[in-house]
């Protein structure tokens, strides 16, 4: 089954302000855009970016909503090539001082006007600011391990198992290496989660609709948002903690 990573959606609460943001510190440009009666998705990446690099996609609902965070999602990962470099010159361009490199050797953070994390990892390829993973957190870490597996063909990319936790990523087999990566976020105290609606879904992008559905319904995945519903230009699933994922073509 063909399921690149195609994008990341967030929603925000000024659309003008998130992507002047996203452009002034990641040097993100506008790749597309869907206006509808009540919202607006406009889908941004690095110029430079890799056709199987994931987008992110941010989501402007009209009634001037607010959103919560939840804690079942995490955040999204940016690549650099140097991280110390890179988090001194978004602190010079006037991102507040979130989580800096001396306290997190190798990585850091900072958020986007809307709350939303942003990790920054050290990477020797793909584009700058591109990005690297999404991470979600998980209550059973083997149930979501092997739904990756049996739903979507992923194949392991790493892991890092700590005293109180684990990260383990998951990726496409044979995607590229520019590729987005799902990292999978277990604690071990057997906590749960909200999911909030700050952060919207993960997207994987496939050859043929109705074909990559009739898979994830026979590998018994949630039947959320099938085809026919979304005028068979997408759907939707659901992983075991409630996180939704799109699956969607593009051209």
């Amino acid at each position: 089954m063909d399921a690149t990573l195609d994008h990341t959606m967030m929603r925000v609460e000024d659309l003008e302000e998130s992507m002047d943001w996203y452009a002034t510190h990641f040097d993100y440009e506008e790749r597309g855009r869907w206006e509808a009666t009540t919202f607006t998705n406009v889908f941004l990446g690095p110029a430079d970016g890799h056709e199987d690099g994931a987008q992110l996609e941010l989501t402007y609902n009209h009634d001037g909503r607010s959103y919560t965070m939840g804690d079942a999602w995490g955040h999204i990962a940016v690549r650099v090539e140097d991280v110390e470099g890179a988090y001194e010159e978004l602190m010079d361009g006037g991102v507040e001082d979130y989580r800096p490199p001396a306290e997190n050797p190798g990585y850091a953070f900072v958020t986007d006007p809307d709350g939303h994390e942003i990790e920054i990892v050290e990477r020797d390829y793909g584009a700058r600011w591109s990005l690297d993973h999404t991470m979600i957190r998980v209550e059973d870490a083997d149930a979501a391990l092997g739904y990756w597996t049996r739903k979507f063909d992923y194949e392991p990319a790493g892991r890092w198992e700590a005293d109180s936790f684990a990260n383990y990523f998951v990726e496409p087999r044979g995607a590229a290496e520019e590729a987005m990566a799902v990292e999978l976020t277990y604690n071990y105290d057997g906590r749960s989660y909200e999911m909030g609606d700050a952060w919207g879904h993960l997207a994987v992008r496939c050859s043929d609709l109705k074909g990559a559905w009739d898979t994830l319904m026979e590998r018994e995945a949630a039947d959320y948002r099938d085809p026919a519903s979304c005028d068979d230009r997408y759907a939707f699933t659901t992983d075991p903690d409630g996180h939704e994922i799109e699956v969607v073509t593009r051209d």
